[in-house]
Order: C-alpha cells, then structure tokens, then sequence
C-alpha cells in the first residue's frame, strides 16, 4: 500500500517542483500581460524562476498593483456656466495653451477657470482656517488624511466634526489605514464612539487582500458645505504645529496647504466622493454635496487625480510634459526624490536644452531609509547638471512644482515611485503668473537657506556608506 504524501514522502519533491513550474508560469504570464515596464518585468520572471515559490509569493505581495473600482454614478449639481472655461491662456501665449492642451489629453478634464487659491504655510496657519470652516458649516464636511494622529491637533479636529454632526452637518470621513495605524488607530475609535460615520482605505484582514495595503491613500482633502476646499500635503498632527511640537517635544514638520474656492471645488469633492463610495458603498449626491458654484477669482485650475487604477501614471506624465515644455526654468520642492530614468531623462534633456532645473530638497526627512536611498539616487544625477539643494532643519514635507512662472503643480504627490505608481494622490494644476511668482518666492527663500549638493562630496563618501544607500535605493517604491 502506497504511503501518505507527507514532508517525508517520496512523492513531495514531484509535487513540490510541479507547484514550482506552475507558479512560475502563472506569474511569467502575468508580467508579460500587465508590466509595461521591460526592465521590471524581467526581474520579476527572473524572480519567479530563480527564487522557487519565494518569487511567487514576493509577486503577489508587491507586484500586483492594479485596482478595480466600481463605477460611480453621481448626481452631479449645476456649475454656474459663466464660471466654465476651456482654455488657461488666451492665444497669444501658445507656451501655455500646449502645455493646456497636452494636460487635458493626460487626464481628460477640462481648465476650469474663476478659482481663488491662499496659500497656509504650516499648520499654525492651515489648522485654525480648517476648523473655522468645521465650526462654521452648515450641510456637509468631507475629510481625507493619509496620517490623522491621536493627539491635542487630532482630537480638536474630532471634536469639531463631531460637533457639526451634532449640529445637522452632514459629515464623511476617509483614512488611510496604514496612514491612521493599522493595528491600534485611537483616533478612528475615538470618532467612532462620538458617532461619525468614518471608514478606512483598503483596510482588510483577509488574507488575499492584504497586498493592496501598499496601494495607500495619501489624498489630503476637505470640503465644508461643497462650496470651499482645502488641500495639499499637509497631515493632520501636531508635529505640523510649530509651537504645539514644541510642546509636545516633537520634531516640526514645515508643510503647505492651500485654501480654494470656486469651480474647482466641485473636482475636489468628486474625488473625495470617488474614494468613499469605493470604500463605504455610499454615494454622496445629495444637493448638500453638490451645490452650484459660482467664481470666486482669476486662477485657472485643473484638478488632478492619480493612482494605481485607470488613474495611473497621470502625474508621471503631467511633470515629464511639463519638463519637456519648459523653455526657461522648473523649480521641484519635494520632501523624498527617487524618480525613475524616463523622469531623470527628462530632467536631463531640459537641462540640456538650457533649462535652468533647480530641485530642493531636506537635508533630513523624516525616514533615515529614505535619505539614504536618496543620496544613492543622487550619485547618479551628477551628470545631469540640475541644481539640487539641501534645505536645513525642520524637515519640509512641502510639494511644489513651477515652470516659466505660468505653470504651477500643488497637492500630495512627492517625486518618488510610491507617489507616482502606488499611492492615489490629488493635485492641482494651475495656469496663473500671479500664483506661480507666490510660489517662487516661496522657493526662492527656500533656497536662500539652502547648501548647494556638491557632487564630488557625495562620491568621496566611504564604501560602506555608498553600498548602503544603493541597496536601500533598490527598495525605494516600497518605503
């Protein structure tokens, strides 16, 4: 009588190797299909061959990034047609009107002209107009944060959701479940017990589902009442507070937001109602959500929403265009820059073209693993001739992108593989010399304070150090 298959049973290394071919081959048809990408999909083959069954798994944890969502049928409420345009620039500025025209192909929406935007810099600013705008709705508050930490900032702005709910307000909550802590998210328990109805994203404990926890929401949104919006990179912590990290002993994080109001709000919402009625199954058409929208100034703005779904690459490709456009200078601010060589070709063919590229950088983040990884990527710019800066501490978190002073790029997205392929972020492009000269002066005094990357430097680091920055490099989408 034949024995058992077991660990020990002559059948297993049969069976074993079987599983071996037949995962590989899954795997092997899967890349050829979806990874456009030729060097990735070589090195997840060879993956899958060379590592037996390990490659299997490391793929299906990390290699499968694509997300399904269900449609979305919203109401959508009259926009005043007066405050509608189709065009950023009039005629007589075709630089603009091609990089207009190049955008709408990329995401497919329209420049929405009649916006007014204020710009916050850091939370001593930002949060008092934020909770102003809580205390003072009157139909609807809508927020999503990536990080909503469970301290004196966290709960004042629990508190004041919780107090508008009370009050009548209809009040929606969206967090990022890695962002808020996956294990133990005091905060979401602490609006929960006040009521609000609050939700995280892609939060699972299903097996099968657990490699989307890498596909992360770092959208920074919040709507009062469908008519006034903020958004941008900023958390909401006390360690965006200078005086309350102070006082609470922690690091400040420097950050911008920025205050809209006008058409452009309503391309906030939609995003917002996008990623609750993928997470909650609700859709938010009421008129509360949706009311018309009048102008409210001169920027022209277009919304742009980015993520590992049928939004992928969107802001990958808007930066690269804007990089191929720029006829005098593009200004990057970024918290983490690890951009792949199409974006480093990119960088390098303005520069060669007599682009004046100047990218600003902390000298410290808030990860050692990423600035390592960062210092190993910079080796590789010496030959690119950007003009790459190390701002001192605080660490700044801020996100900005200028070109020509006409064009601006403002929101969540950082000049990184997590943010461009991984993370769904929301940004917002705008087409206004007025705006773009604010944000160069914010740059420039960035700058001022800055110490310029000396490259030779950077290749005299010891050994050790250099093979430690580039392996940790190899692992940047994933930090």
């Amino acid at each position: 009588m034949p024995s058992p298959i077991g660990w020990t049973s002559p059948w297993m290394p049969g069976l074993m190797g079987i599983l071996y071919v037949g995962l590989a081959l899954l795997v092997t048809a899967d890349v050829l299909l979806k990874k456009s990408d030729v060097r990735a999909a070589l090195g997840w083959i060879a993956a899958a061959w060379l590592s037996p069954l390990l490659g299997a798994v490391l793929y299906y944890l990390f290699g499968i990034n694509r997300v399904t969502r269900r449609a979305l049928k919203l109401k959508r409420r009259a926009i005043a047609p007066e405050s509608r345009v189709t065009s950023a620039r009039p005629p007589d500025d075709p630089d603009s009107l091609l990089m207009n025209q190049a955008s709408a192909r990329v995401t497919g929406s329209e420049l929405g002209g009649g916006n007014a935007i204020a710009i916050l810099q850091g939370g001593d600013a930002a949060y008092p107009a934020m909770l102003k705008a809580i205390a003072e709705a009157k139909a609807s508050v809508a927020l999503a944060s990536y990080i909503f930490r469970d301290d004196r900032t966290g709960r004042e702005f629990a508190d004041a959701l919780m107090a508008a709910s009370k009050r009548g307000v209809a009040v929606r909550v969206l967090l990022d479940s890695v962002g808020v802590g996956y294990f133990r998210p005091g905060i979401l328990y602490y609006m929960r017990q006040g009521g609000l109805p609050v939700r995280r994203f892609l939060h699972t404990w299903v097996p099968w589902r657990m490699p989307f926890l890498n596909m992360r929401n770092h959208r920074k949104l919040l709507v009062v009442d469908g008519k006034l919006a903020f958004t941008g990179g900023m958390n909401i912590s006390d360690q965006h507070s200078a005086t309350r990290a102070a006082a609470a002993g922690k690091a400040y994080v420097e950050d911008i937001h920025f205050r809209l109001e006008g058409p452009a709000v309503a391309a906030v919402m939609e995003a917002f109602a996008s990623d609750w009625a993928f997470t909650a199954g609700e859709e938010l058409d009421q008129d509360a959500w949706w009311p018309p929208l009048a102008p409210a100034g001169n920027l022209a703005v277009r919304a742009v929403r980015s993520g590992p779904d049928h939004d992928l690459y969107r802001i990958e490709i808007l930066v690269g265009t804007a990089l191929s456009l720029a006829r005098k200078r593009v200004r990057i601010v970024t918290p983490y820059f690890l951009p792949d060589q199409r974006l480093q070709f990119a960088i390098a063919q303005a520069v060669l073209r007599g682009v004046e590229v100047e990218i600003v950088l902390p000298q410290v983040s808030d990860s050692i693993y990423m600035d390592w990884a960062m210092r190993g990527h910079l080796r590789f710019f010496r030959h690119v001739h950007a003009q790459t800066y190390f701002t001192p501490p605080p660490f700044d978190h801020s996100k900005l992108v200028v070109m020509d002073g006409y064009w601006s790029l403002i929101g969540s997205s950082n000049w990184d593989a997590r943010s461009f392929r991984l993370n769904f972020e929301f940004d917002l492009e705008c087409y206004d010399r007025d705006f773009a000269a604010r944000l160069d002066a914010l740059i420039d005094a960035r700058i001022a304070r800055a110490e310029k990357l000396d490259f030779a430097a950077l290749a005299q680091e010891a050994i050790a150090f250099r093979l430690r920055n580039a392996l940790v490099r190899l692992m940047s989408p994933y930090l």
